[in-house]
């Protein structure tokens, strides 16, 4: 293939069939079938994975190369794995049984579409909370210490250094900051993230309130019990110093930040977004900077309006861009999408319910169908209308999607699969 030279290459752009990452040939750019090199190999058997960006190779390493193709451009895929690729304008393959999101945001795929056609949406929460905790504190101290209006300074200083070192004296004071020690810190959103960042900053000897109507009993465990609850996003904003935003992007967060609310805030307040562009309204806050009603604005996110202003500093979306993260992230999102294919299992989906079963040996069948009454009834008289007997079965639901997972005793005929197939509401059955 043109541009590439080895195997290696093609598998670390993810777009190299598993059966081929070991092999290399005196001739670069030449893939063999892996029949030739894999007696063992089956087409039928495989799990076919298409990759829509560069998926990390940690990642990857969980999908067994005897058991999962992946590639970057397939027919009738399986699954898909992605980070950032914008899912909306794309036709979706009708094979497609999962879709893993390497990170924690969602707004890229069409979840709702996926929900309609029974495909889970896996998303790996938690696994790049390290690194944006830690851009939260580097945004925090250097909104706090002036450091990018001082480094700007500092560059731009000329002459000797007897000449550099009387400008530095006489332009320090331009830059003289706060201490973070006794500030008060607002954190809206308490899950992994926000739970890690409130942690750090009392670590930091901050006064810390947040806020989270829908907080788990897990992320309420982590969080320090130092750590205020506030009784609303207003009664939060008015006594913070400093406010840090890790929420989705919905109706509901859309301009959470506006002129109104800033005018209720402490004046010299700093804002921070690292979560998601359009949770800040910026027009709002660069005419509250300009009126020295806020102190200092740091985001993710630049733009024209923003990223010349003096009190502002734009990062090019770092929030996970560190190794770890997209490791983290790419080993999680596959462990999830393997565990579904293989087992069923479902585990951090954004649209389907969490359900685990062990295998109980046997055979397993899955079934996705809409919420709706008599829908576990249907299922299990038409297993026993085949002679199958249940040896274990969970159901759960979550919204308008009901989801089943059912271990009988022999192997599940083709008639039974398409006998509750075609009963209403089921919108998935497979035999794992």
């Amino acid at each position: 293939m043109p541009g590439v030279t080895t195997f290696r290459d093609r598998w670390q752009q993810g777009c190299c069939h598993r059966a081929y990452r070991d092999v290399f040939t005196a001739s670069p750019g030449t893939l063999l079938h892996p029949a030739s090199v894999r007696p063992d190999y089956k087409e039928e058997n495989m799990h076919k994975i298409l990759t829509l960006n560069n998926i990390s190779v940690a990642g990857l390493e969980r999908l067994p190369r005897d058991r999962y193709e992946v590639a970057s451009e397939m027919a009738s895929p399986d699954a898909v794995l992605l980070r950032s690729y914008n899912m909306h304008d794309m036709d979706i393959p009708a094979s497609v049984k999962a879709i893993g999101r390497a990170g924690a945001g969602v707004n890229n795929i069409p979840v709702d579409k996926m929900s309609k056609r029974g495909v889970p949406v896996f998303n790996a929460p938690g696994a790049n909370a390290n690194a944006v905790k830690e851009l939260v504190l580097a945004g925090m101290l250097m909104a706090a210490r002036n450091l990018v209006q001082g480094w700007n300074f500092a560059r731009g200083l000329s002459g000797d250094d007897s000449e550099i070192s009387k400008q530095v004296e006489s332009g320090k004071k331009n830059f003289a900051g706060m201490e973070l020690p006794g500030r008060t810190l607002g954190v809206v959103g308490l899950g992994a993230i926000g739970v890690q960042v409130a942690n750090a900053a009392q670590a930091l000897g901050m006064k810390v309130v947040g806020y989270d109507p829908d907080i788990t009993v897990q992320s309420a465990w982590q969080m320090s019990s130092d750590v205020e609850q506030a009784g609303g996003i207003d009664d939060l904003l008015s006594q913070v110093d400093f406010v840090t935003f890790h929420v989705p992007l919905v109706d509901a967060t859309r301009h959470m930040i506006n002129a109104e609310r800033l005018r209720s805030m402490k004046d010299n307040v700093v804002l921070l977004n690292f979560s998601r562009n359009g949770i800040i309204d910026d027009v709002a806050v660069v005419e509250a900077l300009d009126e020295g009603k806020v102190y200092a604005y740091v985001c993710d996110f630049p733009s024209n309006l923003l990223k010349d202003h003096p009190r502002v500093v734009t990062l090019p979306h770092l929030g996970a861009s560190t190794k770890e993260a997209e490791d983290n992230c790419a080993i999680m999102v596959a462990d999830e999408i393997r565990d579904y294919l293989e087992n069923g299992n479902v585990r951090n989906s954004v649209n389907f319910p969490k359900v685990y079963m062990k295998r109980n040996g046997g055979h397993r069948l899955a079934v996705v169908n809409e919420n709706v009454p008599n829908m576990l009834g249907q299922i299990s008289t038409t297993l026993a209308d085949s002679g199958l007997n249940i040896i274990d079965m969970i159901n759960k639901s979550r919204g308008e999607l009901a989801y089943t997972l059912v271990d009988v005793g022999s192997e599940v005929c083709q008639e039974c699969v398409e006998r509750i197939s075609a009963t209403e509401g089921v919108l998935g059955v497979r035999v794992l």
